[in-house]
Protein backbone atom coordinates (compact mmCIF):
# COMPACT_ATOMS: atom_id res chain seq x y z
CA UNK A 1 0.00 0.00 0.00
CA UNK A 2 1.30 3.50 -1.12
CA UNK A 3 1.16 6.29 1.42
CA UNK A 4 -1.76 8.93 -0.12
CA UNK A 5 -2.10 12.45 0.06
CA UNK A 6 -5.44 11.13 2.00
CA UNK A 7 -5.85 8.59 4.36
CA UNK A 8 -8.03 7.46 7.14
CA UNK A 9 -8.12 7.33 10.95
CA UNK A 10 -9.00 4.16 10.85
CA UNK A 11 -6.01 3.46 8.90
CA UNK A 12 -3.90 5.26 11.07
CA UNK A 13 -5.17 3.56 14.04
CA UNK A 14 -4.67 0.49 12.76
CA UNK A 15 -1.05 1.25 12.02
CA UNK A 16 -0.73 3.82 9.14
CA UNK A 17 -2.69 2.98 6.04
CA UNK A 18 -2.97 5.51 3.40
CA UNK A 19 -5.37 4.20 0.71
CA UNK A 20 -8.80 6.26 1.46
CA UNK A 21 -9.39 9.33 3.69
CA UNK A 22 -8.93 10.39 6.71
CA UNK A 23 -10.58 10.97 9.99
CA UNK A 24 -12.64 14.00 10.68
CA UNK A 25 -14.64 13.50 13.18
CA UNK A 26 -12.64 14.51 15.56
CA UNK A 27 -11.82 18.44 14.82
CA UNK A 28 -9.28 20.56 16.45
CA UNK A 29 -8.84 24.62 16.75
CA UNK A 30 -5.81 24.55 14.55
CA UNK A 31 -3.90 27.51 13.96
CA UNK A 32 -2.26 28.39 10.84
CA UNK A 33 1.20 28.66 11.47
CA UNK A 34 2.94 30.55 8.08
CA UNK A 35 4.85 29.36 5.00
CA UNK A 36 6.56 25.37 5.60
CA UNK A 37 9.93 26.87 4.66
CA UNK A 38 11.82 23.38 2.92
CA UNK A 39 14.47 24.38 5.02
CA UNK A 40 12.78 24.66 8.48
CA UNK A 41 11.66 20.51 7.26
CA UNK A 42 15.14 19.56 6.28
CA UNK A 43 17.02 21.14 8.87
CA UNK A 44 18.30 18.44 11.41
CA UNK A 45 18.53 19.00 14.96
CA UNK A 46 22.09 18.58 16.30
CA UNK A 47 23.63 14.86 16.16
CA UNK A 48 23.69 13.36 20.05
CA UNK A 49 25.86 11.51 21.55
CA UNK A 50 24.43 8.22 21.17
CA UNK A 51 24.47 8.89 16.97
CA UNK A 52 27.07 6.80 16.55
CA UNK A 53 27.38 4.39 19.39
CA UNK A 54 26.76 0.18 19.26
CA UNK A 55 27.61 0.06 15.37
CA UNK A 56 24.95 1.50 14.60
CA UNK A 57 24.14 4.71 12.46
CA UNK A 58 20.89 5.06 10.75
CA UNK A 59 20.86 9.24 10.59
CA UNK A 60 20.85 8.93 6.87
CA UNK A 61 17.50 7.05 6.92
CA UNK A 62 15.96 9.16 9.61
CA UNK A 63 16.72 12.67 7.55
CA UNK A 64 14.77 11.10 4.39
CA UNK A 65 11.60 11.61 6.15
CA UNK A 66 12.03 15.26 6.10
CA UNK A 67 14.58 15.55 2.71
CA UNK A 68 11.29 15.66 1.10
CA UNK A 69 8.74 17.86 3.55
CA UNK A 70 6.34 14.85 3.71
CA UNK A 71 7.16 15.32 7.38
CA UNK A 72 8.07 18.05 10.34
CA UNK A 73 10.50 15.64 11.72
CA UNK A 74 11.32 12.16 13.15
CA UNK A 75 13.36 10.65 15.87
CA UNK A 76 14.44 6.94 16.52
CA UNK A 77 16.09 5.35 19.28
CA UNK A 78 17.77 1.37 19.12
CA UNK A 79 18.43 -0.21 22.42
CA UNK A 80 20.74 -3.85 22.77
CA UNK A 81 20.54 -5.71 25.82
CA UNK A 82 18.45 -2.90 27.37
CA UNK A 83 21.42 -0.42 26.88
CA UNK A 84 20.90 2.28 24.03
CA UNK A 85 23.18 1.90 21.13
CA UNK A 86 21.88 4.68 19.43
CA UNK A 87 19.30 7.86 19.27
CA UNK A 88 18.73 10.48 17.02
CA UNK A 89 16.21 13.16 15.84
CA UNK A 90 15.92 15.47 12.29
CA UNK A 91 13.42 17.95 11.39
CA UNK A 92 11.79 21.36 13.28
CA UNK A 93 9.64 20.71 16.60
CA UNK A 94 7.75 24.07 16.49
CA UNK A 95 7.54 25.43 12.57
CA UNK A 96 6.64 28.94 14.41
CA UNK A 97 9.65 29.14 16.54
CA UNK A 98 11.79 26.80 14.52
CA UNK A 99 13.02 24.99 17.44
CA UNK A 100 14.94 21.68 16.68
CA UNK A 101 13.31 18.18 17.78
CA UNK A 102 14.30 16.82 20.78
CA UNK A 103 15.09 12.80 20.87
CA UNK A 104 13.29 12.29 24.42
CA UNK A 105 10.26 14.09 23.25
CA UNK A 106 6.66 12.56 23.90
CA UNK A 107 4.12 11.29 21.38
CA UNK A 108 1.05 10.24 20.39
CA UNK A 109 1.70 6.45 19.82
CA UNK A 110 -1.72 5.11 17.54
CA UNK A 111 -2.19 1.63 17.32
CA UNK A 112 0.91 0.71 19.71
CA UNK A 113 -1.43 1.03 22.14
CA UNK A 114 -2.62 -2.69 21.25
CA UNK A 115 0.04 -4.50 23.08
CA UNK A 116 -0.45 -2.58 26.09
CA UNK A 117 -3.79 -3.79 25.86
CA UNK A 118 -3.70 -7.48 24.92
CA UNK A 119 -0.57 -7.66 27.47
CA UNK A 120 -3.19 -7.05 30.32
CA UNK A 121 -5.62 -9.08 29.01
CA UNK A 122 -3.40 -11.94 28.70
CA UNK A 123 -2.39 -11.13 32.58
CA UNK A 124 -6.38 -11.86 33.40
CA UNK A 125 -6.51 -14.96 31.54
CA UNK A 126 -3.26 -15.72 33.68
CA UNK A 127 -5.19 -14.93 36.89
CA UNK A 128 -8.22 -16.95 35.99
CA UNK A 129 -10.36 -13.73 35.39
CA UNK A 130 -11.48 -15.17 31.97
CA UNK A 131 -9.94 -17.37 29.12
CA UNK A 132 -8.85 -16.52 25.16
CA UNK A 133 -12.03 -18.47 24.00
CA UNK A 134 -14.66 -16.82 26.11
CA UNK A 135 -17.66 -15.66 24.07
CA UNK A 136 -17.65 -12.01 24.20
CA UNK A 137 -21.19 -12.16 25.24
CA UNK A 138 -20.64 -14.01 28.37
CA UNK A 139 -18.62 -10.70 29.75
CA UNK A 140 -20.12 -8.09 27.71
CA UNK A 141 -24.21 -9.42 27.61
CA UNK A 142 -25.97 -7.90 24.54
CA UNK A 143 -23.08 -5.34 23.43
CA UNK A 144 -22.24 -7.25 20.28
CA UNK A 145 -24.59 -8.93 18.20
CA UNK A 146 -23.58 -12.48 17.44
CA UNK A 147 -21.32 -11.86 20.95
CA UNK A 148 -21.82 -15.71 20.89
CA UNK A 149 -19.86 -16.92 18.13
CA UNK A 150 -16.81 -14.17 18.60
CA UNK A 151 -13.91 -15.10 21.21
CA UNK A 152 -11.73 -13.30 23.12
CA UNK A 153 -9.14 -14.62 21.16
CA UNK A 154 -10.72 -13.12 17.86
CA UNK A 155 -10.77 -10.02 18.99
CA UNK A 156 -7.02 -9.67 19.65
CA UNK A 157 -5.96 -11.22 16.91
CA UNK A 158 -8.45 -9.28 14.71
CA UNK A 159 -10.52 -12.48 13.31
CA UNK A 160 -13.48 -11.33 14.63
CA UNK A 161 -14.75 -10.27 11.78
CA UNK A 162 -16.68 -6.98 13.64
CA UNK A 163 -16.40 -4.09 10.96
CA UNK A 164 -13.94 -1.24 11.79
CA UNK A 165 -15.86 1.73 13.47
CA UNK A 166 -13.28 4.65 12.10
CA UNK A 167 -14.13 3.01 8.38
CA UNK A 168 -17.68 4.90 8.85
CA UNK A 169 -18.20 7.89 6.68
CA UNK A 170 -18.32 9.78 9.81
CA UNK A 171 -14.88 9.85 10.33
CA UNK A 172 -13.30 10.67 7.26
CA UNK A 173 -12.11 13.82 5.82
CA UNK A 174 -11.32 13.23 1.67
CA UNK A 175 -10.86 16.70 0.14
CA UNK A 176 -9.14 19.88 1.13
CA UNK A 177 -12.67 21.25 2.42
CA UNK A 178 -12.70 17.80 4.92
CA UNK A 179 -9.43 18.85 6.02
CA UNK A 180 -9.64 22.50 6.50
CA UNK A 181 -12.70 21.59 8.78
CA UNK A 182 -10.50 19.22 10.74
CA UNK A 183 -7.40 21.61 11.31
CA UNK A 184 -9.56 24.52 11.84
CA UNK A 185 -12.97 23.44 13.41
CA UNK A 186 -14.30 22.06 16.66
CA UNK A 187 -15.35 18.52 16.15
CA UNK A 188 -12.08 17.77 17.22
CA UNK A 189 -12.43 18.15 20.24
CA UNK A 190 -15.77 16.03 20.94
CA UNK A 191 -16.16 13.04 23.50
CA UNK A 192 -16.73 9.50 22.71
CA UNK A 193 -18.07 6.78 24.83
CA UNK A 194 -16.54 2.90 24.30
CA UNK A 195 -20.20 2.15 23.75
CA UNK A 196 -21.08 4.69 21.16
CA UNK A 197 -17.28 3.46 18.90
CA UNK A 198 -18.52 -0.52 19.35
CA UNK A 199 -21.79 0.93 18.16
CA UNK A 200 -20.78 2.65 15.90
CA UNK A 201 -19.06 -0.42 14.60
CA UNK A 202 -21.73 -3.28 14.83
CA UNK A 203 -24.28 -0.81 13.07
CA UNK A 204 -22.56 -2.55 10.05
CA UNK A 205 -22.45 -5.63 8.80
CA UNK A 206 -19.65 -7.54 9.57
CA UNK A 207 -16.68 -8.29 7.30
CA UNK A 208 -17.05 -12.41 7.38
CA UNK A 209 -18.37 -14.88 10.20
CA UNK A 210 -16.00 -15.33 13.24
CA UNK A 211 -12.79 -17.05 12.58
CA UNK A 212 -13.18 -17.03 8.98
CA UNK A 213 -10.88 -14.78 7.98
CA UNK A 214 -8.54 -11.60 9.35
CA UNK A 215 -9.29 -7.84 8.81
CA UNK A 216 -7.94 -5.36 11.60
CA UNK A 217 -10.37 -3.45 13.06
CA UNK A 218 -10.09 -0.80 15.81
CA UNK A 219 -13.67 -2.29 17.28
CA UNK A 220 -12.11 -5.55 18.48
CA UNK A 221 -9.77 -3.16 20.93
CA UNK A 222 -12.82 -1.17 22.08
CA UNK A 223 -14.37 -4.25 23.07
CA UNK A 224 -10.76 -5.34 24.73
CA UNK A 225 -10.65 -2.77 26.80
CA UNK A 226 -14.28 -2.88 27.76
CA UNK A 227 -13.46 -6.38 28.97
CA UNK A 228 -10.62 -4.94 31.44
CA UNK A 229 -13.24 -2.91 33.00
CA UNK A 230 -15.69 -5.25 33.24
CA UNK A 231 -13.50 -7.86 34.82
CA UNK A 232 -11.44 -5.61 37.55
CA UNK A 233 -13.96 -2.54 38.27
CA UNK A 234 -11.23 -0.29 36.53
CA UNK A 235 -10.61 1.27 33.69
CA UNK A 236 -8.39 0.10 31.15
CA UNK A 237 -5.98 3.13 31.73
CA UNK A 238 -5.68 2.15 35.13
CA UNK A 239 -5.24 -1.50 34.90
CA UNK A 240 -2.48 -0.61 32.29
CA UNK A 241 -1.06 1.67 34.40
CA UNK A 242 -1.18 -0.08 37.29
CA UNK A 243 0.02 -3.62 35.67
CA UNK A 244 2.74 -2.27 33.15
CA UNK A 245 3.51 1.87 33.20
CA UNK A 246 4.44 1.60 37.06
CA UNK A 247 6.53 -1.56 37.60
CA UNK A 248 8.61 -1.17 34.42
CA UNK A 249 9.01 3.04 35.54
CA UNK A 250 7.68 4.04 31.89
CA UNK A 251 7.65 7.61 33.59
CA UNK A 252 6.62 9.55 29.90
CA UNK A 253 3.76 6.99 28.57
CA UNK A 254 0.35 8.09 29.41
CA UNK A 255 -3.02 6.96 28.33
CA UNK A 256 -4.98 10.15 28.60
CA UNK A 257 -8.58 9.87 28.11
CA UNK A 258 -9.85 13.22 27.39
CA UNK A 259 -6.90 15.26 27.71
CA UNK A 260 -6.01 17.04 24.49
CA UNK A 261 -2.72 18.30 24.67
CA UNK A 262 0.62 16.84 25.45
CA UNK A 263 2.08 17.13 28.48
CA UNK A 264 6.18 17.53 29.19
CA UNK A 265 8.54 18.54 25.32
CA UNK A 266 6.76 17.19 22.27
CA UNK A 267 6.93 17.81 18.41
CA UNK A 268 3.82 19.64 17.24
CA UNK A 269 1.85 17.91 14.09
CA UNK A 270 0.77 19.86 10.81
CA UNK A 271 -2.13 19.94 7.84
CA UNK A 272 -1.04 21.81 4.56
CA UNK A 273 -3.56 24.13 4.21
CA UNK A 274 -3.36 26.58 1.12
CA UNK A 275 -2.15 29.56 3.40
CA UNK A 276 0.41 27.50 5.59
CA UNK A 277 0.65 24.85 7.85
CA UNK A 278 -2.20 24.21 10.36
CA UNK A 279 -1.18 23.27 13.64
CA UNK A 280 -2.80 19.82 14.38
CA UNK A 281 -1.48 19.21 17.79
CA UNK A 282 -4.39 18.81 20.11
CA UNK A 283 -6.68 15.70 19.71
CA UNK A 284 -9.25 14.60 21.94
CA UNK A 285 -8.40 10.42 21.73
CA UNK A 286 -11.30 8.76 23.45
CA UNK A 287 -11.99 8.43 19.45
CA UNK A 288 -9.61 5.95 19.45
CA UNK A 289 -10.26 4.77 22.67
CA UNK A 290 -7.71 1.24 24.20
CA UNK A 291 -7.33 0.94 20.23
CA UNK A 292 -5.20 4.15 19.89
CA UNK A 293 -5.40 6.63 22.87
CA UNK A 294 -1.32 6.38 24.02
CA UNK A 295 1.27 8.92 24.79
CA UNK A 296 4.62 8.14 24.97
CA UNK A 297 8.84 8.27 24.17
CA UNK A 298 11.07 6.30 22.19
CA UNK A 299 12.60 4.84 25.26
CA UNK A 300 9.90 3.99 27.06
CA UNK A 301 8.63 1.65 24.04
CA UNK A 302 12.11 0.01 24.02
CA UNK A 303 11.29 -0.61 27.59
CA UNK A 304 8.15 -1.80 27.26
CA UNK A 305 9.42 -4.33 23.72
CA UNK A 306 12.15 -5.17 25.69
CA UNK A 307 10.16 -6.23 28.88
CA UNK A 308 7.28 -7.81 26.82
CA UNK A 309 9.42 -10.32 24.76
CA UNK A 310 12.05 -10.79 27.66
CA UNK A 311 8.99 -12.53 29.08
CA UNK A 312 8.78 -10.50 32.28
CA UNK A 313 5.22 -9.34 31.87
CA UNK A 314 3.45 -13.00 31.28
CA UNK A 315 3.32 -16.29 32.42
CA UNK A 316 4.63 -19.23 29.77
CA UNK A 317 1.38 -20.43 28.77
CA UNK A 318 0.32 -16.89 27.89
CA UNK A 319 3.36 -15.26 26.36
CA UNK A 320 2.94 -18.43 24.05
CA UNK A 321 -0.66 -17.23 23.22
CA UNK A 322 0.93 -13.50 22.59
CA UNK A 323 3.13 -15.19 19.63
CA UNK A 324 0.42 -17.57 18.22
CA UNK A 325 -0.33 -16.22 15.27
CA UNK A 326 -2.88 -16.48 12.46
CA UNK A 327 -2.03 -15.06 8.51
CA UNK A 328 -2.51 -11.11 7.46
CA UNK A 329 -2.45 -12.37 3.67
CA UNK A 330 0.96 -11.30 3.36
CA UNK A 331 3.73 -14.05 2.52
CA UNK A 332 6.06 -11.63 5.23
CA UNK A 333 3.60 -10.65 8.03
CA UNK A 334 1.27 -12.57 10.77
CA UNK A 335 -0.84 -11.22 13.65
CA UNK A 336 -0.73 -12.38 17.03
CA UNK A 337 -2.47 -11.01 19.85
CA UNK A 338 -1.94 -7.61 19.75
CA UNK A 339 1.75 -7.93 18.47
CA UNK A 340 3.14 -8.48 14.27
CA UNK A 341 5.38 -11.13 13.49
CA UNK A 342 7.20 -9.80 10.08
CA UNK A 343 9.62 -11.56 7.91
CA UNK A 344 12.47 -9.31 6.54
CA UNK A 345 14.91 -11.97 6.06
CA UNK A 346 16.72 -11.42 8.99
CA UNK A 347 15.00 -13.47 11.64
CA UNK A 348 11.49 -12.82 13.33
CA UNK A 349 10.67 -9.10 14.15
CA UNK A 350 8.05 -8.19 16.99
CA UNK A 351 5.75 -4.93 17.11
CA UNK A 352 3.54 -3.22 15.74
CA UNK A 353 2.91 0.18 14.48
CA UNK A 354 0.31 3.08 14.48
CA UNK A 355 -0.37 6.70 14.25
CA UNK A 356 -3.20 9.11 14.37
CA UNK A 357 -3.44 12.12 12.05
CA UNK A 358 0.05 13.73 12.56
CA UNK A 359 2.11 10.93 14.42
CA UNK A 360 3.93 8.15 12.82
CA UNK A 361 5.05 5.54 14.62
CA UNK A 362 6.53 2.01 14.71
CA UNK A 363 8.01 -0.55 17.78
CA UNK A 364 9.30 -3.43 15.94
CA UNK A 365 12.20 -5.71 17.76
CA UNK A 366 13.91 -9.48 17.96
CA UNK A 367 11.72 -12.50 19.46
CA UNK A 368 13.62 -12.43 22.82
CA UNK A 369 13.65 -8.91 23.35
CA UNK A 370 17.12 -8.24 23.19
CA UNK A 371 17.38 -5.51 20.55
CA UNK A 372 13.89 -3.29 19.83
CA UNK A 373 13.86 0.26 17.88
CA UNK A 374 11.07 3.05 18.19
CA UNK A 375 10.18 5.81 15.49
CA UNK A 376 8.18 8.81 15.91
CA UNK A 377 7.81 10.63 12.90
CA UNK A 378 5.20 13.49 11.99
CA UNK A 379 3.87 13.34 8.66
CA UNK A 380 3.06 16.46 7.50
CA UNK A 381 -0.86 16.22 6.27
CA UNK A 382 -2.16 16.88 2.91
CA UNK A 383 1.26 16.34 1.18
CA UNK A 384 1.91 13.12 -0.26
CA UNK A 385 3.32 10.57 1.79
CA UNK A 386 5.16 8.30 -0.61
CA UNK A 387 8.53 9.19 0.61
CA UNK A 388 7.39 8.33 4.32
CA UNK A 389 6.56 5.16 3.13
CA UNK A 390 9.92 4.42 2.32
CA UNK A 391 11.79 5.89 4.98
CA UNK A 392 9.95 3.58 7.20
CA UNK A 393 10.53 0.30 5.85
CA UNK A 394 14.46 1.84 5.11
CA UNK A 395 15.03 2.90 8.74
CA UNK A 396 13.38 -0.69 10.45
CA UNK A 397 15.46 -2.72 7.66
CA UNK A 398 19.08 -0.44 8.74
CA UNK A 399 18.16 -0.70 12.75
CA UNK A 400 16.82 -4.56 13.43
CA UNK A 401 19.12 -6.25 10.29
CA UNK A 402 21.78 -3.89 9.56
CA UNK A 403 24.74 -5.96 7.69
CA UNK A 404 22.75 -9.10 7.86
CA UNK A 405 20.05 -7.71 5.72
CA UNK A 406 19.29 -9.93 2.92
CA UNK A 407 18.44 -8.63 -0.90
CA UNK A 408 15.04 -8.49 -1.32
CA UNK A 409 14.63 -6.99 2.85
CA UNK A 410 13.44 -3.69 1.96
CA UNK A 411 10.76 -5.50 -0.20
CA UNK A 412 9.98 -8.18 2.22
CA UNK A 413 9.53 -5.20 4.96
CA UNK A 414 7.52 -3.22 2.66
CA UNK A 415 5.20 -5.97 1.91
CA UNK A 416 4.84 -6.78 5.57
CA UNK A 417 3.85 -3.13 6.43
CA UNK A 418 1.65 -2.69 4.12
CA UNK A 419 0.11 -6.10 5.42
CA UNK A 420 -0.52 -4.60 8.97
CA UNK A 421 -1.48 -1.56 8.07
CA UNK A 422 -4.42 -3.00 6.16
CA UNK A 423 -3.72 -2.94 2.51
CA UNK A 424 -6.27 -2.12 0.21
CA UNK A 425 -9.17 -1.09 2.23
Amino acid sequence: MTFSQNAGLASRLRGRGRSGMRLAAVALAGAVVGTLAPAAVAAPAPAGADARRGGVDARAELRAFVADGSSTAAFAEVREDGRRIWRDAVGTSDLATGQPVRPDGRFRIGSVTKPFVSTVVLQLVGEGRLRLDDPVERHLPGVVPNGGAISVRQLLNHTSGLYDYTEDPRFFYQDEASLRDYALGDRRWQDYRPEQLVAIGVAHPPYFAPGQGWKYSNTNYVLAGMLIDKLTGHSWQSEVTRRIVRPLHLDDTVFPGSETGLRGPHVHAYAKLPEGPADITGLNTTVGDAAGNGISTTTDLDRFHAALFGGKLLRPAEQAALTTTVPTGSGHSSYGLGVAEADFGCGPLWGHDGGVPGWGTLLFGTADGKRQVALSYNPYEGTDQSGADAAVVALAVKTLCGATAPAGAAGAAADALSALRGAGR
